[in-house]
């Protein structure tokens, strides 16, 4: 079972750090520009950090939702590979809309790419192979005979 989901797990676990680090970077800014909490107005350097970070986790949720689903029922390398694509281009993200609005465009659009690759994987294995991977029962003289294009899925055949 631990084979099955350690990749994902460390994934994830990079993926809370990496929050926890935007976190942190919201900190140094609060004290660096005298913005004291509740406040989230204040200097454009400040809103520029705490903006990304906001963006940033505004979107976890998301992203640990469709990595697991994705790592479980489908593939779980192909899925962590995508995972660690789409936290990279997150970081590349964050530091590029803490230094300039406009500076976060690069990282954007890599960041994008990168969760539309995501998705595409998701949605191709889920939905554009749903004929490929249903299960069927075939008469074969006295015996049955069992297909299914995922063979990493045990399923007893019921017909």
């Amino acid at each position: 079972m631990l084979d099955q989901i350690a990749l994902l797990a460390a994934v994830t676990v990079l993926g809370v750090l990496e929050q926890a680090y935007f976190a942190l970077q919201v900190i140094y800014a609060r004290r660096k520009y005298k913005v004291s909490p509740p406040d989230t107005a204040g200097p454009p350097e400040f809103e520029r950090v705490f903006r990304a970070q906001a963006n940033c986790s505004e979107y976890f949720p998301i992203f640990v939702s469709v990595l697991w689903v994705a790592g479980i029922f489908f593939q779980q390398g192909v899925a962590a590979v995508c995972g660690l694509l789409y936290l990279y281009a997150r970081y590349q993200y964050f530091q590029g809309y803490t230094l300039s609005a406009h500076g976060s465009i690069g990282a954007y659009v890599l960041q994008r790419q990168s969760s539309v690759d995501f998705d595409w994987f998701v949605h191709g294995w889920a939905f554009g192979s749903l004929p490929v991977t249903q299960f069927f029962c075939v008469e074969n003289g006295n015996s049955k005979q069992t297909a299914t294009a995922l063979p990493v899925v045990n399923r007893a055949c019921d017909c």
